[in-house]
This record gives structure tokens, C-alpha cells and sequence, in this order.
């Protein structure tokens, strides 16, 4: 086994849950800590100075921040009064729904792009619009060879990753020789698309990230 250290994501959190824990309940504890680390930091106050404020240990408060415990209703008052707020500002957020998007296998909607009528097949996985991003997944398939090729530009990054064929894909000045399990990464303001179908039939997954002010 690797003695190289765990690489962690530092722009969210991840914890063990209880199956028979329900959900609604681990939403409630995610707006809690989320509230708790912004009035905390709001006040700037170090995680040690609020955990000795409010009476209960820094490994408490940490976990509390970062969804891992319940807060006991005694816990939640000290907290409103360190911070100087109503309890309810602890639970904010937590009554938001968060969208998402369920495609069953083989039931994306076909839609029609450049080069569909040659061969290529554009199915759409998904498309959801967040907060800040909209990200538009496609499973891409190319089973004929064809004397011209579509070539994409668009706002965002695009994401490809090969799962079946390979392909010659051009992005400016570079092409690259995508095989199954190769992945590729571009700015979409960059003229993109394939060079050469090198073995059929091709399939591949595009994920792209449209920007804040695309429509």
C-alpha cells in the first residue's frame, strides 16, 4: 500500500452515514455547520475561542462544522448566543431544495448538431442549471466515417472522457489520440472536434460547464 497521504477535496465535506440515517435529517446538520463556520468566521473567531465561548471541546465544534454530529438543542442555544443571533439563523438554508437530474439508461433526449445526419449521435444525459453554472452532459456516438467532420466552439470547459473506439481530436493547434479510458480537458472557446475516426464504433462522454453569463 502507498504511504502517500489521502488527497482531500478543500471545497466541501464528506462523512460516513448511517443507511437508516434519513437524509432530511443529514441537510439539517449540513446548514448547521455551514452557518456555524460563517458566523464563526464572521465574528473572527478561531475555532479554539468559540469551542472554550460556548463550553464544549474544539473536536466537537469541528465536527459540528462539518456535519459529522447532531447538535444536542443545548449546544444550538450556546451557539445563538455566542454569535449573537437567533437559533433559526443556525438552520438557514437548509430548507432549500437542490436540484438534480435523472436520465434512465437509454432514454436521453436525441437532439441535432452538426454532423448528426452523418453518422454521429448527440444524446443528452442532462442538463442542470445551479446557482453560478450550467453544465450540459452529452453521450456522444460516431458510427460512420463521413468527408467532413463538426467543429465546436462554445463558452465554458468541456470534458471528454473515451468509452468505446478511439479518435484523433483536434483542439487548436493540437490533436490527440483519444483511446477507451483516455480523458481530455479543453477550453471550448478553442476550435474543437475530431480529426480522425480511428476505430468504430466511438463513444464518448462530454460534460461541459457553461460560464456565469451564458444563457
Amino acid at each position: 500500500m502507498s504511504d502517500a497521504p489521502l488527497l482531500r477535496n478543500q471545497s466541501g465535506t464528506a462523512r460516513d452515514r448511517d443507511p437508516a440515517a434519513p437524509l432530511a435529517d443529514l441537510e439539517l446538520e449540513t446548514a448547521i455547520g455551514h452557518n456555524a463556520r460563517r458566523l464563526r468566521q464572521q465574528h473572527g473567531l478561531s475555532v479554539a475561542e468559540t469551542a472554550a465561548r460556548i463550553g464544549i471541546s474544539k473536536a466537537m465544534l469541528s465536527k459540528i462544522e462539518n456535519a459529522q454530529t447532531s447538535c444536542s438543542l443545548t449546544t444550538l442555544s450556546r451557539l445563538a448566543t455566542a454569535f449573537e443571533v437567533p437559533v433559526t439563523s443556525l438552520f438557514r438554508g437548509a430548507d432549500i431544495e437542490r436540484p438534480s437530474a435523472f436520465v434512465r439508461g437509454g432514454t436521453g433526449a436525441r437532439i441535432v448538431r452538426e454532423g448528426t445526419k452523418e453518422g454521429h449521435e448527440y444524446q443528452l444525459l442532462g442538463s442542470l442549471r445551479g446557482e453560478h453554472k450550467r453544465l450540459e452532459c452529452l453521450m456522444v456516438t460516431l458510427s460512420e466515417t463521413s468527408e467532413t467532420y463538426p467543429l465546436f466552439q462554445h463558452p465554458g470547459t468541456e470534458f471528454i472522457y473515451m468509452l468505446e473506439g478511439a479518435m484523433d481530436y483536434g483542439h487548436g493547434r493540437s490533436v490527440h489520440r483519444l483511446e477507451v479510458g483516455d480523458s481530455l480537458q479543453m477550453d471550448g472557446e478553442g476550435a474543437h472536434g475530431p480529426v480522425a475516426l480511428v476505430e468504430l464504433p466511438i463513444r464518448f462522454l462530454s460534460v461541459i460547464a457553461f460560464p456565469d453569463a451564458t444563457v
